[in-house]
């Protein structure tokens, strides 16, 4: 099955990320200035548009925008648009995949309306109209009062974190006409999903209480200078029979000096979520809350620790008939695909896994310092646990487990099995060394808080 996903291209998937970078293009240089062949791939968006439900005002909005005429409204439209297109070809890929998935809810529960949302909008409205070209210190910093005043409204904090780092890295970049290479496509991303987010009542995710077992296939490791994430993929087994394949999450704040296996540390608060990573155990949740895009939201006083459960042996018995839960709106993009998959019967190589006439990448770059895993062991392989992505015109498989021999030994090595610590001697040794400087920063930290 995987091997014709490999092989399989879908109709129109090409010419509507054409029309996605021809809009990209325009952001670039800026809507206040476009010239010809930028209007010319505005107008061909409109044109993909016709016959659907947005089409008068995607192409009212990209006249007007195309004459000089940038409002709030325009520009939503033309987000929304991006969108679309993205999320066309978001499904279109799944679809190739071939595994059973449940509908989302066309609408969800509003969310509440936000008063600081119009300084969003508005810092995001000069972004566009300049292009990133044209984005100098001072328009680069001219979002900090808005991202301060979301952060003060909890309703808020999901958009005014992704402000929050946009902005970051926007300053970084200034200013960017210096730049010899600009990230087009995820400014772009992140610039449209915050003008969706930025709109009044924008939809929020609904959620209901689950009872079941959560068996852990693998997990995904987040490493970023200021946080460190755990995003574990499994399977929930419901108390009506019903097989869910599901994620949770669980981050913590740090320090940029604290990287590797001593990042574990952080997460002190999540021992079951940690244990059950180490030692390979199913988790028992009651009342957890689940969202309609597939996302169990992790709370440690509604868990306890299961039987110990091989997450190759899971895979191999329940993953085929796990039905998968449709992608939020905004998450119905091809860089968010992240399919679990089993892989085995493969000759590993230096270009990827020979599945028997078609070979899939090996996203290696993924790999995360805090994990046992290794190139090394990836290629030696015999069995793979991992994420199917889709990025850059390819599929590629981000290891998360493998099943190899060393040694004459058979192993089986997970990203999460050093959740409690480090079994390596080597690296165990490191990791009690840089840990002695997160228990002194944790400390001191606990002492500036009681003063």
């Amino acid at each position: 099955m995987l091997a014709d996903t490999l092989r399989a291209q879908p109709a129109g998937l090409t010419e509507a990320l054409a029309l996605v970078d021809g809009l990209d293009d325009a952001l670039v240089h800026g809507l206040a200035r476009l010239d010809e062949a930028r209007a010319a791939a505005l107008t061909g968006l409109a044109g993909a548009f016709a016959g659907s439900p947005l089409a008068d005002r995607v192409a009212v909005s990209i006249d007007k925008i195309i004459v000089g005429a940038v409002t709030d409204e325009h520009l939503a439209v033309l987000a929304g648009a991006r969108s679309a297109l993205l999320g066309a070809a978001h499904d279109a890929l799944l679809d190739t995949v071939g595994r059973k998935r449940s509908d989302h809810p066309p609408s969800a529960s509003p969310g509440a309306a936000v008063n600081a949302t119009g300084g969003s909008r508005s810092w995001l409205r000069e972004l566009a109209i300049a292009g990133w070209h044209g984005v100098d210190h001072e328009l680069a910093a001219a979002g900090s009062q808005t991202v301060q005043a979301l952060l003060a409204d909890p309703a808020a904090r999901r958009l005014a974190v992704l402000l929050d780092g946009f902005a970051a890295e926007l300053r970084a970049a200034a200013p960017v006409a210096t730049l010899e290479r600009i990230p087009v496509r995820r400014w772009a991303d992140l610039w449209s999903r915050a003008l969706l987010l930025s709109q009044d009542d924008f939809p929020t995710e609904v959620s209901e209480p689950v009872d079941g077992r959560f068996l852990l296939l693998g997990v995904d490791l987040h490493e970023h200078p200021t946080v460190f994430r755990a995003q574990a993929h499994g399977l929930l087994e419901t108390a009506g029979g019903e097989v869910r394949l599901v994620r949770t999450s669980v981050a913590a704040p740090k320090v940029e000096t604290i990287t590797g296996p001593s990042a574990w540390r952080m997460l002190a608060a999540f021992p079951i979520f940690r244990a059950a990573l180490a030692e390979h155990r199913s988790v028992e949740v009651a009342g957890l809350l689940l969202t309609t895009a597939g996302d169990l939201l992790w709370d440690e006083s509604r868990v306890t620790a299961g039987e110990p459960a091989d997450p190759f042996a899971t895979a191999r018995v329940r993953l085929d008939a796990a039905t998968a839960s449709g992608a939020a709106p905004l998450d119905r993009h091809p860089a968010a695909i992240a399919e679990p998959v089993l892989l085995e019967g493969y000759t590993a190589g230096p270009d990827g896994l020979d599945l028997g006439g078609v070979t899939v990448a090996l996203d290696l770059d993924r790999l995360p310092a805090a994990g046992p895993l290794t190139p090394a062991l990836v290629t030696a392989s015999t069995a793979c646990l991992g994420l199917l992505r889709w990025d850059a015109g390819r599929w590629a498989v981000q290891p998360l487990a493998v099943q190899a021999t060393v040694k004459r030994k058979a192993v089986a090595v997970h990203t999460g099995d050093w959740a409690l610590g480090p079994t390596e001697a080597k690296a165990a040794k490191a990791e009690a060394t840089a840990g002695t400087a997160v228990d002194v920063l944790r400390e001191r930290a606990g002492r500036l808080l009681r003063k």
